[in-house]
């Protein structure tokens, strides 16, 4: 691990919001012990990046906004890291202390992984208007969600060992259409109207049938009364405008 400095380039924040050290390393190759994959993040503002694609971890610095390379390098998909990486102890992402693991990392921890892919990718970026094809997630008069059983629970929502089976935990709309936008690879806005966080759980009827995953989720929410609506419009968009394989630690 080293320090680093923040680098002040268009749209990264200032120098202070930066960890203050993080180590990166190309994954293991599959089939070796390992803590899992993905983003996790612990007491006192540490995130931890495991077995991911540099594309997801810039989404999640960007909190899965629609994000953008053009003419994208293949390794940005296709080449795994770990990354641990540690806020100053003088920071509020130092005060931080996530409920569980699996949570996303707050709006400090997003800004310090900006930097750090700044500074250790080279990463640059812009923001621009982009007119794009999305989908709009509305709700019926008396959509089918629950209370959550446990309010405390990790917030979720996919399919869980049954595979014609869609549901949800503690999960507010704004949080399903982020999980909706990955699993469609397109972006997806809330229309819905509802607030508060929801359990459900539906299933699809795939008798004589293979449907496509679009396909199993729009009739999935169909059941519990939420629909998606395919639209356009203009959204903001990160366009990354140059990045290149890390620096050594």
């Amino acid at each position: 691990m080293r320090p680093f400095l923040a680098l002040l380039i268009a749209g990264i924040a200032p120098a202070q919001s930066a960890f203050e050290v993080a180590s990166i390393k190309p994954a293991p190759p599959p089939g070796q012990v390992r803590m899992g994959t993905g983003m996790f993040t612990y007491p006192g503002g540490r995130v931890v990046v495991s077995n991911c694609p540099v594309f997801y971890v810039i989404q999640q610095a960007f909190d899965e906004e629609q994000v953008v390379i053009p003419d994208t390098p293949a390794w940005v998909n296709d080449e795994r890291y770990d990354m641990d990486a540690r806020p100053p102890a003088d920071s509020e992402a130092a005060k931080s202390n996530p409920s569980n693991f699996k949570l996303p990392p707050n709006e400090e921890q997003r800004r310090m992984l900006q930097t750090l892919l700044a500074d250790r990718f080279q990463m640059k970026f812009h923001r621009e208007m982009r007119e794009i094809d999305l989908y709009l997630l509305e709700s019926a008069r008396s959509p089918k969600l629950q209370e959550p059983r446990d309010p405390n629970a990790y917030p979720w929502a996919g399919t869980y060992r049954d595979p014609d089976v869609f549901a949800g935990t503690n999960i507010t709309m704004l949080q399903l259409v982020k999980r909706l936008t990955r699993m469609l690879a397109r972006p997806v806005l809330d229309r819905t109207g509802l607030s508060g966080a929801f359990d459900f759980k539906s299933s699809y009827d795939t008798t004589g049938e293979s449907p496509d995953s679009t396909s199993f989720l729009i009739g999935s929410l169909n059941a519990i009364g939420l629909k998606l609506e395919s639209s356009k419009a203009p959204i903001e968009t990160i366009v990354i405008d140059h990045i290149e394989k890390p620096t050594a630690n």
